[in-house]
């Protein structure tokens, strides 16, 4: 694997542990920042795929922009659309006032971001180590 795909896994990583971790927080739990986490999560895990792959993507964060890309290299990242059309919408919507995200929410960005991990660890032959 090259730097660059184990740097942006790296990254991926992080912000799925941010993910997890705030989701389980029982006192004011900020699920904006889950959704956001998750959101990131999924974009940094295409982008190491589309590294690995030797394609170069633009400056996005839109997840079904770099979906259609990965479709090139593995048509099974078809499996992804439904959890990325969820994410897609975090990159920006509960950034700034005016929304806020519910528990729910939350809950159904983990379930998400979980499935995109899975497949994207998988095409990059690493382990699939889990996590609560």
């Amino acid at each position: 694997m090259n730097v660059l795909t184990i740097e942006w896994v790296q990254k991926a990583e992080g912000d799925y542990e941010t993910t997890l971790r705030e989701s389980r927080v029982r006192r004011h739990p900020n699920y904006d920042a889950v959704c956001f986490h998750a959101q990131q999560t999924a974009e940094k895990y295409l982008k190491a795929v589309l590294q690995e792959s030797g394609f170069s993507f633009p400056k996005t964060h839109n997840l079904i922009e770099l979906l259609e890309m990965c479709l090139r290299v593995d048509a099974t990242f078809e499996l992804m659309r439904r959890p990325l059309v969820l994410l897609d919408r975090y990159a920006i919507r509960y950034r700034y006032p005016g929304e806020s995200a519910e528990k729910d929410e939350g809950q159904a960005a983990v379930q998400a971001v979980k499935v995109i991990r899975e497949i994207a660890r998988s095409r990059l032959g690493l382990p699939l180590v889990t996590r609560t």
